[in-house]
């Protein structure tokens, strides 16, 4: 497997299972210095171009004799190092000092009651600047080398520094947007005490990327997954602009697209000077999909079908030895822990994994360490159409997790028929851009109502909008009532067996933006 890793500088994040390990990433990202996330067993060598390293949150206490212990000799005191929450305690705990468990439990926001403004760490923080603490063990004294730099009312030592050292250490979480000079606090680690450039932009990212894949890909044929959204779009051109005519582009029917998708997707890549063929595969999904209910097998039953409609495809093309996927960090993060780190599986996507033994490919994912909102701009520097990269965001296993229970031709059509008239509405309404993510949810439940003078036993919907950044987390949209009014009227109306629609204000964590 092929994946791109700029060799420029970069900070390298150590994750020992912290759920906010991806927001270190993120916040790093925003000042245009690369970063990239390890688990702390896994450390890569350490070259020229690690600027500096940082240690995550986690769950484990340091005083667990589970819990992790990474040997720090390779860059403690050779490069600037910074602890995060359990990486700050296991320096302290480590080399001397004490940490025991907190008489009240530290969650939730907490202000800084004393900062060392002359520290390179904390220069230009606030006083009584309010940070997120997310920890049931505190420090409750450092080793003799090490400088108390940030306090809070309640934990003395909220920051410390090493005497001698670029070595900092910090119980609060500033990639968290609760702490609000969060970023000042990275941006004097990253740029301030690292030295990094600020030069990973979209830009650099593309002539870095098409230069790494021409030289890994040289004359040879790839054949690429096109689905008409953002990821596999933007991988796609990234591709084409490396290797030209000898991508292949493949747009596969599953039969669990939206509305006129299949038609309407084909035709929007036309002048864009892609090779792209279609293929319609809806009989094989649906013979796949027949008596499944369980999401987990419905997903691995639409990826197989998937790779074996490539693997028929792939023989169509002569001399083809790789399989292009538009694969980005969240779907890795949420299938297998972060590069084989502690993070814990949440469900499996449909393109992430490999491929099996029988299929001759190897992999390249150009966007595999890119978040959403970065493959947005990268599209953009890239000059893809607005309305490809304005495009919501949509599931690989399309309807078939948005149908909740079996997957059937006339539930499918039942689905599409709601989510245009959703789609579509937010559109007219002028709402679609503010919006991440929107879509229908069929659900396993009949509900009685009543149209004209009749009893009606039919099924219900749940529609689904939510705000995000990169997926990672979201918020559900709040929607002007007048506007659920009118759609849930108009699909009530229009759609043939539909008689009830719900909204959903969940959030994500603790649900999912999917709903299976």
């Amino acid at each position: 497997m092929f994946i791109f890793v700029p060799m420029q500088e970069m900070i390298l994040i150590l994750d020992f299972g912290s759920q906010y390990t991806q927001l270190i990433a993120r916040r790093i990202r925003e000042l245009n210095v690369y970063s990239e996330i390890h688990p702390w067993n896994k450390c890569p060598e350490i070259t020229s171009n690690i600027k500096g390293v940082i240690l995550s949150g986690s769950p484990f206490s340091v005083r667990d004799e589970k819990s992790p212990r990474p040997d720090l000799s390779m860059f403690k005191g050779k490069l600037p190092l910074l602890g995060v929450c359990f990486g700050a305690q296991y320096m302290a705990h480590h080399f001397g000092g004490e940490v025991a468990p907190s008489e009240i439990r530290e969650y939730g926001r907490a202000n800084l009651s004393f900062v060392d403004r002359s520290n390179s760490l904390t220069t230009g923080i606030s006083d009584l600047s309010q940070v997120w603490m997310s920890h049931g063990d505190t420090i409750k004294s450092v080793p003799n080398n090490y400088k108390i730099i940030a306090s809070t009312e309640d934990v003395r030592v909220a920051g410390y520094a090493i005497d001698g050292e670029k070595t900092y250490g910090i119980q609060f979480h500033p990639e968290v947007y609760h702490s609000l000079e969060g970023q000042q606090l990275i941006k004097n680690f990253v740029v301030g005490i690292c030295g990094c450039q600020q030069d990973w932009t979209p830009d650099a990212f593309v002539d870095s990327t098409v230069t790494a894949l021409q030289e890994k890909l040289g004359n040879d044929r790839v054949i690429l997954g096109l689905s008409g959204g953002v990821d596999s779009s933007v991988a796609a051109m990234l591709l084409h602009k490396a290797i030209g005519a000898n991508l292949y582009c493949i747009f596969v029917n599953n039969g669990l697209l939206r509305k006129n998708e299949f038609e309407s997707v084909l035709d929007g890549y036309k002048g864009m000077g892609l090779n792209v063929k279609g293929v319609d595969a809806s009989a094989l999904f649906y013979d796949a999909l027949k008596g499944l209910t369980d999401p987990e097998l419905k997903r691995k039953a639409i990826g197989k079908v998937f790779v074996d409609v490539f693997d028929d495809e792939s023989k169509k093309v002569e001399n083809a030895k790789w399989l292009g996927q538009g694969t980005i960090y969240p779907d890795v993060i949420e299938s297998v822990s972060v590069s084989g780190g502690p993070s814990a599986t949440i469900k499996s996507h449909h393109n992430v994994g490999g491929l099996p033994d029988y299929m001759k490919l190897q992999v390249v994912e150009p966007l595999r360490l890119l978040f959403k909102d970065e493959v947005r701009r990268v599209g953009k520097s890239l000059g893809l159409p607005a309305a490809i990269l304005g495009r919501h965001p949509f599931p690989g296993p399309g309807l078939g997790i948005r149908i909740l229970g079996e997957v059937t031709a006339e539930r499918v059509r039942i689905l599409q028929e709601v989510d245009h008239v959703f789609i579509q509405g937010l559109k007219d309404a002028g709402l679609y851009d503010e919006v991440w993510q929107a879509g229908a949810i069929f659900l396993p439940v009949q509900s009685v109502g009543v149209m004209g003078d009749e009893r009606t036993y039919e099924n219900a919907v749940a529609l689904r909008a939510v705000t995000s950044t990169d997926g990672m987390t979201a918020d559900w949209c709040h929607l002007p009532y007048e506007f659920l009014a009118k759609i849930s009227n108009k699909i009530i109306n229009q759609v043939k067996g539909i008689n009830r629609v719900t909204y959903d204000i969940s959030s994500k964590p603790p649900a999912t933006i999917e709903w299976e």
